[in-house]
């Protein structure tokens, strides 16, 4: 069988019997689920960007500062998600490729 003909018979099984995704939307987004539950983004530059975020809002009520702090997580999240979602896209270009390559 030949690289074509596996792909095809491997969207097949897909197509017939799609995966259970859960919450999820896509295999990509539960992916990246479970690669954030079990590599925590906690770095140093991390909590010394939050330190110099919570020393910005030094003074405010809890109230606006939850307001500032909320919104913002939940941006770095989408973000991070977007990134580790087009990594994953560019490494099967790159497998793509070099098995084009490889085949010719």
């Amino acid at each position: 069988m030949n690289l074509d003909a596996y792909i095809k018979a491997l969207q097949a099984l897909v197509t017939a019997r799609s995966p259970d995704l859960g919450d999820e939307d896509s295999v990509l987004s539960l992916l990246y689920e479970a690669h954030s539950e079990s590599n925590a983004m906690y770095d140093d530059e991390i909590k010394a960007n939050f330190h110099a975020l919570y020393e910005a809002m030094n003074g405010m009520p809890l109230q606006d500062m939850d307001r500032i702090v909320y919104p913002v997580c939940t941006l770095c999240r989408s973000h991070q998600k977007s990134g580790f979602i087009e990594g994953i896209r560019v490494g099967v270009l790159l497998c793509t490729e070099l098995a084009k390559e490889e085949y010719q």
